[in-house]
């Protein structure tokens, strides 16, 4: 009977818009890293906001999520209150080619299930979509510690390995054998000091940030992780239709005020982000990202599922 607000964010607009860890962020208009801040396509370069260093990060400066969405759909009650929102993104938005309209829909399909659908529509040019859900986990409840007691689950084989500057290399790797094996449920803690997730100000961060190849049919609605916390006894299952998850432990977090006065530490968190791969633009092999006006729309959904 205890409930808990087991996702971490802010008591106000102002934190959202001025924060830097994409708290519940709706990402885009691509997800995750593009290198130098460019891509070509269709022969024409295009060149991107670099926000993270010379990469382009979570789609610039001013994402997705740093923009206003319109609501077009309301329910707040009945069997599946849902609410769906709208936003058109112009061309040549933080260098992006072509408008494009979004709409992404957050439904409670069920007392214990959260669906997200997400889909884009290209215009007039053709252009990238990798749209993510970067909402930061902790079943503990929000602010009750570190996630490094929870065991994680994932189904998947291959990951993709990254460069200092956390760019794919363009390989896919095995996890076998690697401290990136989590298809059997793993507390977070167990391989944690044997991954680099990055670096501050010349010291070395541990913990994982990094793009998981779902197995299975890549655009099917399948099972892509399985969270659970022992303290609480709470769980989640996490499916989607997406060729990738990104797994990010909050490395990065540290003291960051949260809701109602909790503080955020280190590994205050976890995401689980479904997405197309990394730097796709930029890598022929990778599944496509490529969104064309008159053509298939992009899409992308996922359903959250929780138990005790």
């Amino acid at each position: 009977g205890n409930l808990g607000d087991v996702v971490l964010g802010y008591d106000t607009i102002a934190e959202y818009v001025n924060g830097s860890s994409y708290f519940g962020a709706l990402v885009g208009r691509v997800a995750n890293r593009v290198a130098k801040a460019r891509f070509v396509l269709d022969g024409k370069v295009y060149h991107l906001y670099a926000n993270d260093g010379k990469n382009a990060l979570h789609g610039g400066h001013r994402g997705f999520s740093k923009v206003i969405w319109t609501v077009k759909e309301y329910v707040s009650g009945g069997d599946s209150p849902h609410i769906t929102l709208y936003y058109h993104s112009f061309d040549g938005e933080q260098g992006f080619p072509g408008a494009l309209d979004v709409y992404v829909t957050y439904e409670l399909s069920s007392p214990y299930v959260l669906s997200v659908r997400m889909n884009a529509t290209a215009l007039d040019k053709a252009t990238p979509v990798n749209l993510a859900q970067h909402t930061y986990w902790n079943l503990g409840g929000q602010g009750s510690g570190d996630v490094l007691g929870n065991t994680v689950q994932l189904f998947a084989s291959q990951y993709t390995p990254v460069d200092a500057t956390l760019i794919p290399t363009g390989q896919l790797a095995p996890v076998a054998g690697t401290p990136y094996d989590l298809r059997a449920p793993t507390a977070v803690r167990e391989h944690l000091r044997q991954v680099v997730g990055g670096s501050s100000n010349g010291s070395t961060i541990y913990g994982y940030d990094i793009n998981y190849v779902v197995d299975g049919d890549a655009r099917a609605l399948r099972k892509v992780a399985a969270v659970r916390d022992g303290a609480s006894g709470r769980a989640l299952e996490l499916w989607a239709d997406q060729p990738g998850v990104q797994f990010y432990t909050g490395n990065f977090l540290q003291d960051v005020k949260g809701k109602g006065g909790r503080v955020y530490g280190q590994y205050g968190a976890l995401c689980l982000e479904t997405q197309g791969f990394p730097d796709a633009v930029n890598h022929p092999d990778f599944p496509s990202q490529i969104v064309r006006p008159g053509q298939a729309a992009y899409k992308h959904d996922m359903v959250f599922k929780f138990s005790f």
